[in-house]
């Protein structure tokens, strides 16, 4: 796909652009893969089966990897190519470990990992590299914050990514009315034909240590454990059973991670067997054409509003691009037992306006080629990226928040 053709398809020619890929398990067809799980309650299945309408049949299909997921995987594969420096494009970051020595470990966080993008809490908390002035109260914030589909020049300076993923800047100065950029591109997952299983689970304990050994929380540490009545804490007289949140056997040695456990079976979350999978990618023309862009990052009215939107618009479209094809050759590996293979080569579909489709290829250099291109046609127009476009760090106050957690994530014995 060149230049020409997408800018033509998203100016005004294309509908969509989609993939339609079948995948089958990493054992091969038949084998059990592992669904996301979600909070239901005692005694539900916790997996999220529904029926679609496959070929005029109403068809058992489980959730593999939902929308929301998929957004944050093209995230993650954006930023790896961005840290490769195989992709150029505008990445906000919070440089944790230059606000603090004890925050080393978390780094930079980029808009490109928080839940909310550049929308986030992280980035509302946190302040300009000399710790003068909060994001939001930045020349760059304030226009963020005033962004909206009419005029989305500030979000495309700072977070172009979030124009093809959505955003809604919900935690910002304008509370629930702030802007509201919607997904122009979607993907998800689903298992086809799919029936539910069961998984079992049991420990031996090497040591055979027995489970009517009464265990006790130490008097002098609470967070270590005892046999000796002696040493117990007390409450009322009496010795405090062992116990850790979330953890199970008040006061048994399997509280502390000892004895046996019987085995058991687990019908609610144990897997699932289908006929295929499939990953459904959407990349919505008409949600791109939404977004206009009526003035440069000075505040001054473009040029040439109406080419330098056409020009944007192609960028954000070949950004999308990249995120589809790095994500997918990053592989299917969505979690622990739940590795899919693609039964084909990667095709993408462009829809036009009137329904005709055409298949086009596009590899890794490919889409990376695109997208500096595009990028570069945009900057003609007075819509230049820059890779950091401004370096953050967390206010004192976020500092605090995060050290306060962990010391409570401690006290709690790693259960925050």
């Amino acid at each position: 796909m060149k230049l020409e053709e997408l800018h033509q398809f998203v100016r005004g020619t294309g509908a969509a652009i989609r993939v339609r890929q079948r995948l089958q398990p990493g054992g091969g067809p038949g084998d059990k893969v592992f669904p996301p799980t979600y909070a239901t309650g005692d005694n539900k299945l916790k997996y999220v089966v529904e029926k679609r309408r496959i070929d005029g049949q109403d068809v058992s299909c489980v959730l593999l990897d939902s929308v929301a997921s998929q957004a944050n995987r093209i995230e993650e594969a954006l930023l790896a190519a961005w840290r490769s420096n195989a992709l150029n494009f505008p990445v906000v970051g919070v440089d944790f470990a230059a606000a603090s020595p004890d925050l080393v470990d978390l780094g930079i966080i980029t808009a490109l990992e928080t839940p909310h993008r550049i929308a986030d809490a992280i980035l509302r908390d946190s302040v300009t590299a000399d710790g003068t002035t909060l994001f939001r109260d930045t020349p760059e914030g304030r226009a963020y914050t005033d962004a909206t589909m009419r005029d989305a020049t500030a979000v495309y300076r700072l977070c172009p990514t979030a124009l093809a993923l959505g955003v809604w800047d919900s935690t910002g100065p304008k509370g629930g009315m702030g802007a509201k950029f919607q997904r122009a591109l979607t993907s998800e997952i689903m298992a086809i034909h799919a029936e539910t299983g069961s998984k079992v689970g049991s420990r031996l304990d090497p040591l055979q240590i027995p489970s009517n050994i009464e265990v006790y929380h130490r008097s002098d540490d609470n967070e270590e454990w005892t046999i000796d009545a002696a040493e117990a804490k007390l409450e009322k007289g009496k010795p405090v059973l062992f116990s850790r949140k979330g953890g199970e056997g008040k006061g048994k040695p399997s509280s502390i991670n000892h004895s046996n456990i019987a085995p058991s079976k687990d019908e609610f979350s144990g897997g699932i067997t289908f006929d295929y999978a499939i990953q459904t990618v959407v990349l919505s023309m008409p949600a791109l054409r939404k977004l206009h862009f009526k003035h440069g990052y000075d505040g001054a009215p473009l040029a040439d509003a109406v080419t330098a939107g056409e020009a944007a618009r192609t960028a954000i479209a070949a950004l999308a691009l990249a995120g589809i094809v790095h994500a997918r050759a990053r592989g299917y590996d969505l979690r622990s037992r739940c590795l899919l293979i693609p039964e084909s080569s990667f095709v993408l579909e462009v829809v036009a306006a009137d329904g005709s489709v055409t298949e086009h290829a596009l590899s890794v250099d490919d889409v990376n080629a695109l997208v500096a291109t595009a990028a570069a046609a945009a900057a003609q127009h007075g819509l230049a990226w820059e890779r950091e476009p401004l370096r953050l760090i967390p206010a004192p106050k976020l500092v605090e928040l995060v050290k306060r957690a962990r010391e409570v994530a401690v006290t709690a014995g790693g259960d925050a």
